[in-house]
């Protein structure tokens, strides 16, 4: 008997290129920080951007599930392994890394085992297009803002109105690095691309963040061999129809900016929010950071030889405190008439997405829709939160005036 975590769906495409189900695996590794990593950790949080012991400690821990997995579909005779996912669990003061994926086999395959992240029906699309799975490649930063960092910023955020230097170029740094980190995993293993990329920001411990980004490392023989693998966060049906019209993806590209509404701004903001009305002064500094996101990305792609970026989505976050921190993320791509599909059709079951059939509004807090999405409860509308930004203003202003008037007090004793 067969126990995968594939669906019928992913079933039925990767069964139209020879590959057949076998079974679920599981791989974890529980670590501990450890006390000299703890204290290495804590100075570098309080300078700001990467905690290289942190970074290094969950880039182990997923690993080595990843490795146990692989192992053990292996060790059954399969020849590959997809729908890979790496999940971090805290245990009290240990960290739990826990890896789940599908292994599958064709009697027909005589290549290398390979390890994938996407599901079947985007391996079934790839598969389609000429890339050829070789294994799961990952890239990880954990970065915190960090004390002096942040006092830089405070002082700005209190003074200025519009980008906060220091943070904008602090979280480009470190999300650019999970994105170098995933490009040289790839060309460690022979790819020279890697798609259907996922990115995600996961919080780690007080004041630390992890950005991790997972995807396919590939092989298409018409990429030939790259320094730097190409790489897509396409899904695997945009890719083929991308491929299908003769284009092939360039880079996955990104950008942010960090900005602040000032403590004049703040202030009036709060004002105006008591009344109906729009907040000109949040219209324009939410529209000047998109557009300054946007920028950045058109000037990453020029870069790097595209003829565009499609797949844009920009993301607007509260960061507290009257900052706002907006990331646009797309894939740049470029002419490639060789490129092509085995396929002049692309499988209905390959671009339908599995239903969700399970809800767990006791664990998880959140309630989802039919649909799938989640619908969050009792948080504060978004219309009310730029009262809450200027209140934070407030705050802030205070602190610092309290924290002057103790460094004073401290000079003058002496």
């Amino acid at each position: 008997m067969k126990l995968t975590g594939l669906s019928g769906n992913e079933i039925y495409c990767l069964k139209q290129k020879g590959w057949t189900p076998g079974n679920i695996v599981v791989g974890n590794s529980v670590h501990s920080l450890g006390v000299v990593r703890s204290i290495g950790a804590g100075l570098t949080s309080l300078a700001g951007g990467e905690v290289t012991g942190v970074t290094e400690l969950i880039s182990d821990g997923r690993h080595a599930a990843i490795e146990r997995i692989e192992r053990e579909a292996q060790s059954e005779g399969a020849q590959g392994l997809t729908g890979v996912t790496s999940e971090l669990r805290t245990l009290g003061n240990l960290v739990e890394f826990l890896a789940i994926g599908s292994s599958v086999a064709n009697p027909q395959q005589s290549g290398p085992f390979f390890s994938t992240a996407c599901s079947g029906q985007d391996l079934y699309c790839h598969l389609d297009c000429g890339y050829e799975p070789r294994h799961f490649v990952m890239g990880n930063v954990a970065y915190a803002m960090g004390l002096g960092r942040g006092i830089m910023g405070t002082l700005r955020q209190i003074t200025t109105r519009g980008e906060i230097r220091e943070f904008s170029d602090m979280y480009n740094h470190t999300r650019h690095l999970a994105l170098e980190r995933i490009e040289q995993d790839a060309h460690r293993r022979g790819c020279n691309a890697v798609v259907d990329i996922t990115t995600r920001i996961i919080p780690f411990g007080p004041g630390v963040r992890e950005m991790l980004m997972v995807g396919t490392g590939s092989h298409h023989p018409l990429l030939g061999a790259l320094e730097q693998p190409v790489t897509s966060e396409l899904t695997g049906e945009e890719l083929w129809n991308l491929s299908n019209l003769g284009y092939s993806p360039v880079r996955l590209v990104l950008g942010t900016s960090v900005y602040a509404l000032g403590l004049a701004g703040g202030l009036k903001t709060f004002f105006q929010s008591l009344g109906r009305g729009e907040m000109n002064d949040v219209t324009k500094l939410i529209y000047e950071a998109r557009e300054n996101c946007l920028e950045h990305i058109e000037a990453d792609a020029s870069a790097h030889g595209a003829d565009g970026v499609i797949g844009i989505k920009v993301f607007v976050y509260e960061m507290g405190a009257g900052l706002v921190e907006v990331l646009a993320i797309g894939t740049a791509i470029r002419k490639n008439p060789q490129m092509t599909t085995a396929s002049d059709h692309l499988l209905s079951q390959a671009i339908i997405r599995d239903r969700e059939t399970f809800f767990d509004d006791v664990f998880t807090g959140r309630i989802k829709a039919a649909d799938g999405k989640p619908q969050t409860g009792g948080t504060a509308p978004e219309a009310s939160r730029p009262s809450a930004l200027a209140i934070g203003c407030v705050i802030m202003m205070a602190g610092m005036m309290a924290l002057i008037g103790i460094v004073v007090a401290v000079i003058a004793s002496r």
